[in-house]
């Protein structure tokens, strides 16, 4: 009986200390019970071996946050115990820039700094100034059409430089092929916009399709940037917007987050993690880059708690929106794609929110205001091996850990 007994509490012990491996890194105060975070390290980590096996090559690590009304997990799933980041390790979030901006736009039209119905030649409000300079750079196809709210839907049809290729730029796009010349070269919108411009460029006219553009979010930047100067009295830039209205400053929920639009401005706080990207050559590992072709669309940098406390509170109309502006920022969608509406997407049983790509960084980050739950995940992996197929499996990732953890903890997951 005695060594029955002994055998007993020995197995006792493994199975605490199988569990306890099985929680990785969590939110310890929460009242999150063991259970729940083991389950989502479980279901994030065969998700993080499913692509590494289809790979064939190792994943260093998938991370997210989880949180519901009465509970916040975080698990960080690593081939190495060094390759583990925690919740506030920084990274790139590339493209959910493009939430922070709609963010600023409808931020002005709340309160009144700008209509986000006006055409982009129009006036910004109580002044004579316009809205996008009145200079040959920014001459575009059909720009007398184009709205703010058009470019927020990627709706406008403005040409892309920085994703398609460009005449003159040896089959490359703009940005990749300045990128090459001289990896130091600063970027201006002026000059990004102005290519479409020189080579009249452009995907359909106003409001007749949808056409992803990072130009079009460069070209919000610069308004933004327009718009707060005039109502400063000073050179402002969409930095300084951000900075002093929607991440700092007058923010209800302050975040330590960064948006560089310096192409010498290449650190990343500590700590943080690093993009890596696989190619039919080489492993390449990205982590000081320059940033100033992006700006608007996806110089941003930040922490998954960060990006949660944001789109969380953002989303509930506790931040800087009031919830009819959220609903505006929801819904406003074109009909050539109602699931992208104004810097935001919808995703069924995940909810509203976005996503970015940018150098070997995946991340997205969401609420479901059915379910009160937020999501967000975040894979520092690119795989180019195999051109884009390779490339989707680790973008689908995201949502494929996403969807397992809300399955996991009985919610409604992937959609059929």
């Amino acid at each position: 009986m005695v060594g029955i007994l002994r055998k007993t509490h020995f197995q006792g012990i493994v199975l605490l200390l199988l569990t306890l491996l099985l929680v990785g890194s969590a939110y310890g105060s929460d009242p999150v019970s063991v259970s729940n975070r083991a389950r989502v390290r479980l279901a994030v980590n065969q998700v993080r071996l499913k692509l590494a096996a289809k790979l064939g090559k190792k994943v260093p690590s998938l991370n997210l946050i989880f949180q519901a009304p009465d509970e916040k997990i975080f698990v960080s799933c690593s081939q190495t115990p060094a390759e583990a980041i925690t919740e506030n390790t920084y990274f790139r979030f590339a493209s959910n820039t493009k939430n922070f901006t709609a963010a600023a736009i409808l931020r002005m039209h709340q309160d009144g700094w700008l209509n986000m119905t006006d055409r982009i030649v129009g006036t910004i409000p109580g002044s004579e100034i316009a809205y996008v300079p009145n200079t040959p750079h920014w001459n575009i196809p059909y720009k007398n059409k184009i709205t703010i709210e058009q470019l927020l839907q990627h709706s406008a049809g403005v040409y892309d430089v920085d994703n398609d290729k460009v005449p003159g730029c040896d089959g490359m796009s703009y940005t990749e092929f300045m990128s090459l010349k001289n990896p130091n070269h600063q970027f201006t919108a002026d000059e990004l916009v102005g290519q479409t411009a020189a080579n009249r460029l452009f995907y359909f006219e106003p409001g007749n399709g949808y056409h992803y553009s990072n130009t079009g979010y460069s070209m919000l930047g610069e308004i933004i940037a327009r718009v707060y100067s005039f109502h400063a009295g000073s050179p402002k830039t969409y930095i300084d917007y951000l900075k002093e209205h929607i991440t700092g400053g007058d923010s209800s929920v302050p975040l330590d987050m960064g948006f560089p639009y310096l192409a010498a401005d290449r650190r990343l706080p500590h700590p943080h993690v690093c993009g890596t990207v696989y190619t039919e050559k080489e492993i390449e590992v990205h982590c000081k880059e320059n940033m100033s072709a992006q700006v608007a669309e996806g110089n941003g940098y930040g922490t998954l708690s960060q990006m949660n406390r944001y789109i969380r509170s953002l989303m509930r109309g506790e931040n800087v929106l009031t919830q009819q502006t959220v609903a505006l920022m929801q819904t406003d969608a074109s009909k050539s794609n109602p699931s992208y509406a104004l810097g935001c997407e919808y995703r069924k049983n995940l909810g509203y929110g976005h996503n970015g790509a940018r150098v070997g960084n995946l991340s997205f980050m969401a609420y479901n205001p059915d379910t009160e739950v937020s999501v967000v995940v975040y894979l520092p992996l690119w795989d180019l091996t195999d051109g884009m197929e390779s490339f989707k499996f680790c973008f689908q990732t995201m949502y494929d850990a996403a969807y397992a953890v809300l399955e996991t903890l009985g919610y409604p997951g992937k959609p059929e």
